[in-house]
């Protein structure tokens, strides 16, 4: 099945279009700026990338635009949009009545209007991307798959805060976790590197990108989840903060005179490896500047704060099979794996350093010592083509 694979954020939409038999990726690109000045479509198929400017006031736009330029007859890979057969999308988290992905009605639609509130930065984009496409070609299906899908399968002793037990029960306050997408694809690549079926692997997933989330996987399913009620919680981050004593944000709202609000957007935006550097969040900048104190000092709490997840997850696991490393910084930045696995070998963790060194060049790659007990994988993520999957296995059974 051919699919369009849409992620939209408030001024922005990525898309990748893929043969779900063959999993080739026929075109892919971002449209940029979306409702600003200086708007623009990115655009690659067939080994060329071309960049269109043009003004974009809207996602309906956007779509046309997209649509537009795979139909192109100089640039496009399609005569007719009638050969997509599906528009899969990527929606964060519209609370747990939606762990498993669907196909968007308009009733469901205005049903995610009413549960923004679980991700206000991510949802209200993909809403505008769901509305677009369904006006620009409503006789496509629409089908949504959610981040926190692969964490449906978390206990409940795993799931719940310790707060008051009516705040889950009116307000559904729980730990939801994030990038399953992608801890779901490196589980199943994660297997066949080892010759097992998922359901008979343990690992520890690590999920490095400018977000980050370390997830336990047991029996091939996630068993629990850095990430918390939003993003905000577990490892440091690019520009937020991770784990926080609660208190610190009553602390500064005192003292430094601020709201809630704007404390919450300073811990979002603002902070992290960000925060640490004086403005430095890029793994490329931090890395080649790890002669500055404060950088290497941010950078140490950074790996600090990934080791301690992946010791606590293997713990509560009984062992794993393999540690894996994915997404920008986990796929590309040797330093941080091997500092992260440095001291790990009482647990049978050992990591070749020329192997660690090496150029995968976004190849799956086994950066395991001989001798290793467990295996360390770096491997590249594929969301896009798990969307894809899940969208056509949906389509399908209808």
């Amino acid at each position: 099945m051919k699919v369009l694979v849409i992620n939209a954020g408030s001024s922005s939409l990525k898309f990748q279009f893929i043969d779900t038999k063959t999993e080739e990726v026929y075109a892919k690109g971002n449209v940029e700026r979306i409702g600003e000045e200086g708007s623009f479509l990115r655009y690659k198929a067939n080994g060329i990338e071309n960049i269109f400017d043009k003004p974009i006031y809207n996602h309906t736009q956007a779509i046309e635009l997209v649509l537009g330029t795979l139909t192109n007859k100089n640039v496009g890979v399609i005569k007719d949009v009638k050969e997509i057969e599906a528009f899969g999308h990527r929606v964060v988290n519209v609370g747990e009545s939606y762990f498993d992905p669907c196909i968007v009605t308009p009733e469901i639609l205005e049903d995610f209007k009413t549960k923004v509130d679980f991700s206000p930065l991510h949802v209200p984009g993909a809403i505008a991307g769901l509305e677009a496409c369904m006006q620009v070609c409503p006789n496509t299906p629409n089908v949504t798959v959610f981040d926190i899908g692969f964490h449906k399968s978390i206990p409940e002793f795993a799931y719940k805060y310790a707060i008051p037990t009516r705040y889950y029960d009116e307000f559904k306050i729980r730990r939801y976790g994030a990038h399953g997408t992608s801890h779901y694809y490196v589980t199943q690549r994660a297997a066949k590197m080892l010759g097992q079926k998922p359901e008979n692997i343990n690992l520890v997933s690590c999920h490095i990108g400018s977000g980050a989330s370390i997830t336990a996987v047991k029996n091939g399913k996630s068993f629990d989840t850095s990430m918390g009620f939003t993003p905000l919680e577990g490892i440091i981050m690019n520009t937020r903060s991770g784990d926080l004593d609660p208190a610190v944000i009553e602390y500064i709202c005192n003292k430094d005179n601020k709201t809630v609000s704007e404390v919450l957007k300073m811990l979002n935006k603002t902070s992290g490896l960000y925060g640490l550097t004086g403005g430095m969040a890029d793994m490329r900048d931090i890395t080649e500047n790890l002669s500055r104190p404060d950088v290497r000092l941010a950078f140490d709490m950074y790996c600090h704060r990934i080791k301690k997840y992946i010791c606590a997850y293997i713990g509560i696991l009984g062992g794993v099979d393999a540690i894996v490393f994915t997404a920008g910084c986990g796929e590309h930045t040797p330093e941080l794996r091997e500092q992260v696995t440095e001291g790990l070998e009482f647990l049978g963790i050992k990591v070749d350093h020329d192997k660690n060194w090496g150029n995968s060049r976004g190849e799956e790659l086994d950066i395991s010592a001989e001798g290793s007990k467990v295996k360390v994988f770096v491997i590249p993520t594929n969301e896009e083509l798990v969307i894809a999957q899940q969208t056509a296995k949906l389509v399908k059974s209808r």
